[in-house]
This record gives structure tokens, sequence and C-alpha cells, in this order.
């Protein structure tokens, strides 16, 4: 009975115990004990009670090893769990900080770079003080008046108010320029250079250039962040700063105009892409998209602030999330946020450019407004089987559009746009839907940056590698982004968490988003060459990221369906390998060019211009008023003051209309015409220029005398050839003869090589 009871005992312990054990954490713990059945009653009696007391200390000892064991395996894969869990965060940060110091450093060495050229180009700093402002060409150093006008001013306050009443610039005309001029950047210059006491250690222009230079920077810094953001790696970012500097006629126009709004104002654009590449982006932390869109919302309002052109730029980049929310490629919500940092930043940019009417009829507000319009009564557009999405797709377009246009024709109708009618009538000419005999409209299709691009624009592109590998890239990006198309029409999700292994490059919004961005720009680079400033450095930033990314190499390998190798291997090798071979060649051929550039020292010295306005600032009186060509005007305005019959400004009509009547003196009319234009202006002093009067071109129908020719009527057409006449001889060649009547209404006061300045008579002298 004791020999049962025990073995009994012995059981239930062991039933105990096995069920503890199965409740453990870790099943695979070794068991030991297990429990004793009553069959086995003769193997155990025979060793008696002993040999059972034995064997269940035995049984304990164990016990308590295991238990021993398993609770100090737990604590040992926490430990391991956390030093690895710090060990990538630091290996993360560690990035993230290296790359940083990259970006950081390429922009410094950027604008550098930016200043040693031109310091080169100009002699800037052995000039003296005119002929530093001379450097300022293509009719740019009127912004830099301003800003000198501002630092002369008693008080900040004070030259504010003059430059909302200015009464000095244009004759006969009380204008606000800081709206008409978008002086925005000289005024925030000019405070902080008044505010923070550089006067005390640097000379105003000094100031000034080194504002934009700094720019510059922050601008090839927001290439290399975006490009770094898209790729994963902050070599694309470097490759991105290499190919931006490379093609530096191609992508900045800083190097010959320094104040010109775009250099101000495309700094703050790349910002604001590379900040929005950051929000479209799945793989962000919520603290890391609230820096995004706070980000983007200050650089667009800032854009919009500086750069008159700007929501044209906005339009285009509107487009572009206007179709990614169409085929259903970025949540709904970050959409109605982008919604509200367009109408916040139009709002606010409306308000401090004193109610610019032309941002209410802007195309990006239409486009806004249709948007809105059309999701609210398209709540169901995203939901359907294939055919019946396409349709709703279309008939989305259709109300956006439409809806749109509607808009835009009724604020032109109920508020005084007259630009809006101009461009329309402009765009016909462009695109060979009508013709005309305008002068404003051909003198605009005539400059260069209105034309269509040269084929040298592209032999440089691909001379510096960037083309061939930029198509390769954009085809691989597009072929992806119309199959994640096809799969959204369909009804398929997005995956969110993409992997390497996928092979999906096109399924990420930032980069789908960069693919429309590319797309339209570079469509309109087609056909307007000024726009390549806007295309060019996304193209190094797009060719960048492309060739650093592994999912770019993924995604051709799984379209290939690539076995004999481990294509996940291959694609980050070539992700290495291509960069690194592209950076080295780079290197070998434009390092040698770019320390030339540095060490060349260039002549650039116009002795005729610097000695027109040193007449002018000797002999002319102070309220004089002067006529010429508006560039020629620029510089006049910026070294002497004096008031001046129209400005460099070519997206203002009103003023287009008045170069138009000063460039008659280049026309075939009377002196008595003449003398009945310049007057109306209040001019006392004309200014002819012999590279005008005398100019020999190619391109015979873009001369300015021969615009004004068609624009009078004084064209004959034989034979496909076009000639001029007319009963009166060329002003400009006529009134050099000196004989009457043109010295009875003009009298020459000064010329030299380059320019004539006749003096406008205010008495007629009839003189035979």
């Amino acid at each position: 009975m004791t020999e049962l009871r025990c073995r009994k005992t012995e059981t239930l312990e062991g039933d105990e115990e096995a069920e503890r054990r199965q409740n453990e954490p870790e099943p695979q713990t070794e068991r030991v004990n297990e429990p004793v059945s009553a069959e086995d009653g003769g193997s155990v009696s025979s060793g008696g009670a002993g040999d059972d007391l034995q064997q269940k200390d035995e049984v304990k000892e164990e016990d308590g090893l295991h238990k021993q064991e398993e609770s100090t395996r737990p604590r040992t894969s926490v430990k391991r769990s956390k030093s690895s869990s710090t060990s990538g965060f630091l290996q993360r940060l560690l990035r993230v900080f290296l790359g940083c110091l990259a970006a950081v450093a390429c922009g410094m060495l950027y604008a550098v770079y930016l200043s040693t050229y031109h310091d080169r180009k100009f002699w800037f700093s052995t000039r003296q003080e005119l002929e530093r402002e001379i450097t300022f060409q293509a009719g740019s150093g009127l912004y830099y008046y301003y800003y000198k006008h501002m630092l002369a001013a008693p008080s900040f306050e004070r030259g504010f108010y003059e430059l909302m009443i200015d009464n000095r610039t244009v004759s006969g005309q009380t204008i606000n320029a800081v709206e008409r001029l978008s002086l925005y950047p000289e005024l925030i210059t000019s405070f902080i250079y008044r505010v923070t006491g550089s006067q005390d250690f640097m000379e105003p222009i000094y100031f000034y250039i080194g504002a934009v230079f700094g720019l510059q920077a922050v601008y090839v810094t927001a290439l290399f962040v975006c490009s770094w953001v898209m790729s994963g790696t902050w070599v694309a970012g470097m490759l991105a700063v290499a190919w931006y500097v490379i093609n530096r006629p191609d992508t900045t126009k800083v190097d010959h105009a320094v104040p010109l709004r775009d250099n101000w104002a495309l700094p703050y654009f790349s910002c604001q892409v590379a900040a929005l590449t950051g929000f479209l982006s799945n793989n962000i932390s919520s603290a890391t998209e609230m820096f995004c869109y706070l980000t983007m919302s200050a650089t667009t309002f800032t854009f919009l602030l500086v750069w008159e052109h700007s929501h044209y730029v906005l339009f285009i980049q509107g487009l572009c999330l206007f179709l990614l929310d169409s085929f259903d490629l970025v949540p709904s919500r970050k959409m109605a946020d982008i919604h509200k940092v367009y109408l916040s930043s139009l709002f606010l940019a409306y308000l401090f450019q004193f109610q610019n009417t032309t941002l209410l009829s802007s195309p990006l507000l239409s486009l806004l407004i249709g948007s809105v319009l059309a999701r609210y009564f398209q709540q169901k557009m995203k939901v359907g089987p294939l055919v019946a999405r396409v349709m709703k797709l279309f008939l989305h377009f259709h109300l956006v559009f439409t809806t749109g246009i509607t808009f835009s024709y009724l604020v032109k109708k109920l508020l005084p746009v007259s630009e809006g009618d101009f461009i329309l009538k402009f765009l016909e000419v462009k695109f060979g839907l009508n013709t005309t005999t305008d002068f404003v409209t051909n003198f605009l299709l005539c400059q260069e940056s209105l034309q269509r691009p040269g084929q040298d624009l592209f032999l440089r592109l691909t001379q510096a590698s960037v083309l061939p590998f930029y198509l390769l890239v954009l085809t691989v990006c597009l072929l992806s982004t119309l199959q994640t198309i096809y799969r959204r029409l369909s009804g398929q999700p997005m995956k969110t968490n993409l992997r390497l292994e996928d092979g999906r490059i096109g399924e990420q919004p930032e980069v789908i988003y960069h693919v429309f961005h590319t797309l339209l720009f570079g469509g309109l680079t087609l056909l307007f060459d000024g726009m390549k400033y806007l295309w060019t450095p996304y193209v190094c930033m797009f060719t960048a990221f492309g060739v650093c990314s592994p999912d770019l190499w993924m995604t051709v390998f799984k379209w290939l369906k690539l076995k004999s190798i481990h294509p996940v291997v291959l694609s980050l090798i070539l992700s290495t390998a291509v960069p690194t071979i592209i950076g080295f060649s780079l290197w070998r051929e434009y390092c040698p060019r770019v320390l030339a550039e540095l060490s060349d020292l260039q002549e650039f010295y116009d002795a005729d211009t610097v000695e027109l306005i040193s007449w002018i600032r000797s002999q002319a009186p102070v309220a004089a008023v002067f006529a010429g060509s508006p560039q020629l005007l620029g510089t006049v305005k910026l070294c002497s003051g004096s008031a001046v019959t129209s400005l460099p400004l070519y997206s203002d009509v009103n003023l287009l209309r008045r170069s138009e009547d000063t460039y008659q003196v280049y026309a075939m009319r009377s002196a008595e015409d003449i003398y009945k234009i310049l007057t109306s202006q209040k001019t006392n002093y004309v200014i002819i220029e012999e590279s005008i009067c005398t100019e020999l071109s190619l391109n015979k129908g873009c001369r300015i005398k021969d615009l004004l020719d068609i624009s009078n009527g004084h064209v004959v057409y034989d034979k496909g050839e076009i000639y001029s006449f007319s009963k009166h001889g060329r002003f400009c060649h006529e009134i050099k003869m000196n004989y009457s009547p043109y010295t009875n209404y003009f009298t020459r006061v000064f010329w030299n090589r380059s320019f004539h300045v006749y003096k406008v008579n205010s008495v007629i002298s009839f003189q035979y």
C-alpha cells in the first residue's frame, strides 16, 4: 500500500509538472521528468522507496536548472534585441549625419565656386562701383537700383513708402514698384543688411550678390536632398550636384544676370519640390510628414511672392498632382492638404502683392476650384470596374477643366485683367493658329527664351552623359507607372510597404510625381527654350536618383525574369557600380575644365557704356527723362537714377507698348512723328544704339527694325523676300546726317562708337 501510494503521488506530481511545462513560454525546452504509470510498478518497486526519493530529488534539481536557463534566455534575447536596435539606430543616424554634411558641403562649395567665377569673369573686386553695376546685364540692374534706394532712405519704412508711390522711375506715371517689379527680395535683403550692421564690414553690392549665391547653394542642396530621399543614398545627391554644375549654362542664369527674379525664386521652388517629395512618400513618420508640410507651405508662399511667373510654374506642378489624384495614386488626405497649401499661399500672396488680380485669374486657382468641385460631385469616382472607372475619369477631366475655364472667364469679365487675352493671342501665333503684325507679339516671339531650343542643348546634355541615362531612367519609371495606373483602375490596391524584391518602382507616389513633372516640363522645354532652366536641374536630379536606386534595377530584372544571378544582389551591385563609374568619368573629364574656368581671367569691360553713364551723371540734369531700349534704360536707371520711358519688364503689356513707341527711332518714320511720340512720354534725351540701328542677323525677321517695318506696314513681299519701303528714311540713319528737319527737333549732345544721345528740343527751331 505504501509503495502504491508513493507511486500515485509521484504520478500526480508528474502530471502537474507536465501541465506546468506545457504552459511555459519556451516549449522547445527538453522535458526530463515524465509521469510514471501503474504498469511500471515492477521496475519501480525493485528499487525501493530510497531509489524513488533519490530519483525525485534528481528530477527537482534538473527542473531547477531548466527553470534557471529558461529565465535567463529571455533576458539575453531582450538584451540582444536592444543592442541590435541601438546599433541600427546609430547606423541610421550616422548615415543621415554624413548625408547632411555632404549636402551642406556641396551647397557651400557651389556658392564659393560661383563667387570665384563671377569675380574672375568680371574682375569684380578690382572694379569701381560704376563698372561693377554695369556687369548686371539684360536689364537686371534695375532691381539692384531699388536695393540701393532702400539703403539710401533715412529709414526702412520711409524707403518702403517711397517705392509704393514711385513717380521717379517711369516718366509721367506713378507706380507701385513693389507690386509691379516683385521687389520683396530687395526689401528683405536691405532690411537684413540694416539690422545686422553689415555696413561696418561689407559693401552693399557684395552683400547683395552674396545673398543670391547663398540661395543658389540652397538650390543645389535641395536637389541633393530630393535625390537622396528618393534613392535612399546620398551618393545620388552628389551625382545630381555634379551634373548640375557641369550643365550650368542650361541650369541657371546667375552667371550673367545676378538680380533676375528667377535667380531669387527657383531656390524656393527647389525646396518646395524636395518637401513635396518627402510629403508624398509612404514610408515617413508623422513628425517628418508635418515638417515636410510646413516647409512646403512656407516655400510655396515665398515662391509666389518673389516671382511674377511663379503661379504658372505651380500650375504645371498642380497638373502633375491632379493626375496623381485622378488615378488614385496618392491618399485623398494628402491631396486635400496640398490643396490647402496652394489656396492659403495664393490668398497670402494676393494680400502681400496689394490685391494682385493676376493671381485671381491664374490657371492655378482655376485648376484648384475645378478639382475641388469635381471631387465633391464625383465622390464615388474611384470605385467600380475598369470600364466604368475609365468613363468616370474622362468625365472627371471634363468637369475639372470646364469648371476651371468658366471660373477664369468670369474672373476676367468681372475684374480688370488685361494680360489674359494677350497671352491667348500670343499662344495662337506661337502654335501657328494665327498670324499678326503686332510689334509686341512678334517681339516676344523673337526672344530667345520663347523660341524652340536648338540642338546644341541636347548635344551638351549628351556629352555630359546625363541625357542617355535620363532616357533610360524615364523609360523604366514611366512603364512601371503605367502598370501601376492599370492596376489601380482595375481595382487592385497599392502596396504601401514595398520591398526591394517586389521590383515596383512605379508604385512609389514620389517617383510617379517626378515622372509627370519631368514629362510636362520637358514638353514645355521643347516649345520654349527658357523652360530649360526649370527642366534641366530636375533632369540631373531624376537621373541621379534612377542610376543609384536599387529599386529601378530590380524593376528591370523583374521584367526580364532574371534567374541566373540573384536579382537583388545584382541590383545592389549595379546601383553602386554604375554611379561610381559615372562619377569617375565626370571627375576625369570635367574637373580640369572647372578648375580652368576659375583660373582663367576673362576680360569684360564695356568702355562705351561707362563713358555714356559718366556723361549722364556729370552733364544731364537730375530731373531729365531718357528714352532708349529697355535693357539700356535699366542700366541708366541703376547708375544715374534718372527717370526713363520704359523698363525691361516683359510681363507688363503696358510697358511693352511704351517700349514699342520708344523703338520707333529705328523705324522709317518722319522726324515730326518721332518728336510727337517722345514728347508725349515727356522725354528730354533719346539714346540711339548702333548695335540696333545697324544690326546684322541671320534671323532677318527678328531684328528690331524688321519688326517695326512689319508693324508699321513698311514692307513689300516679293518672291518670298521681305523688302522695306517708305517715303521716309530710317530715322536712326537720317538723324546722323545733321540736316533739316531733324536738326529742328533734335540736337546731338553726346556720341561714341556705340551710342548717340540727342536732346529733344523744347523749342523747335526751323533751320533750312
